[in-house]
């Protein structure tokens, strides 16, 4: 007689309970968080736990294993587990263990059965991990739109240039005028000056 399934039993055989687990699996990947039972939530952690082992190692014999446990029949599932191998895996690749999380909702309001979200943490490992990719993301923008204003400064520096030589050719010209306007005033001296020895001599 084969040994019970550790924890606590789902109704049905041994077989109905593998093919339940794997569909509540097959769910969470696709929705990246489902409501159910806390028994079942429990239940379903090491199930998936395991498939997401499976797909970070990403070899073909692991996409095997992870095509048995969810039945990769229709389109939809053929779907999750390509999801599984080519968004969730890389995202949780720092991640050592710990791939899901249970959160207590209540209990439901037909039965009074507790219940629970069970979600995937997707979120970086560390606040220190989050800070650091942070900081090179924006240096990448950063570093990309530099490029465009020193486009935009060589031509605010290129008016800036002629504005000078216009200047520096106005500047001549002001200070011919300002030796011509002493020239002026000595002459105006002179005038009155001849005049007042012409009525002298008179």
């Amino acid at each position: 007689m084969p040994a019970p399934a550790k924890g606590p039993r789902l109704g049905g055989g041994p077989a109905h309970e593998r093919l339940m687990l794997n569909n509540l699996a097959a769910a969470l990947f696709e929705h990246k968080r489902i409501t159910t039972t806390v028994t079942k939530a429990k239940r379903l952690r090491p199930v998936a736990e395991r498939l997401i082992t499976f797909a970070k190692r990403g070899d073909l014999a692991s996409r095997r294993r992870v095509q048995a446990a969810i039945s990769a029949r229709t389109a939809t599932n053929k779907g999750i587990i390509h999801e599984l191998f080519t968004e969730i895996a890389p995202q949780l690749s720092d991640r050592d263990g710990g791939y899901t999380r249970i959160t207590k909702i209540g209990n439901r309001k037909g039965d009074n059965a507790p219940m629970a979200v069970i979600e995937l943490v997707l979120e970086p490992v560390s606040a220190k991990q989050a800070v650091v990719r942070e900081a090179e993301g924006a240096a990448q923008r950063a570093a990309a739109p530099k490029a465009e204003p020193a486009v935009e400064a060589e031509a605010t520096e290129a008016p800036a240039e002629e504005t000078a030589e216009v200047e520096a050719t106005e500047a001549p010209a002001a200070e011919v005028e300002a030796t011509e306007a002493p020239a002026a005033e000595a002459e105006a001296a002179e005038a009155p000056a001849e005049e007042a020895e012409g009525d002298d001599a008179k």
